[in-house]
């Protein structure tokens, strides 16, 4: 995992335990939450959610900004909402 990318998240999603399509579906479902230009983070342990986040935030004309830990060590997937 990488440092921190860019600023701190609006939203912190936990999707610790549910497993693909839950986490995805839980950022579509919530990302109108967070301002235009702010980031939510999806805390996500499972694994298919590497690979989905980036995904749907390039569907969705969104930006992905990458991978980071949670305090506890699970995966963080940042995304900032563009629209």
């Amino acid at each position: 995992m990488t440092p921190a990318p860019g600023p701190a998240p609006a939203l912190v999603i936990d999707c610790r335990g549910r497993r693909c399509p839950l986490p995805i579906l839980d950022l579509a479902r919530r990302i109108a939450e967070v301002p235009i230009g702010s980031v939510a983070a999806v805390d996500a342990d499972d694994a298919a959610a590497r690979y989905d986040v980036p995904a749907w935030a390039r569907m969705r004309s969104h930006a992905y900004l990458g991978e980071t830990a949670a305090p506890d060590g699970t995966p963080r997937y940042a995304v900032r909402r563009d629209h």
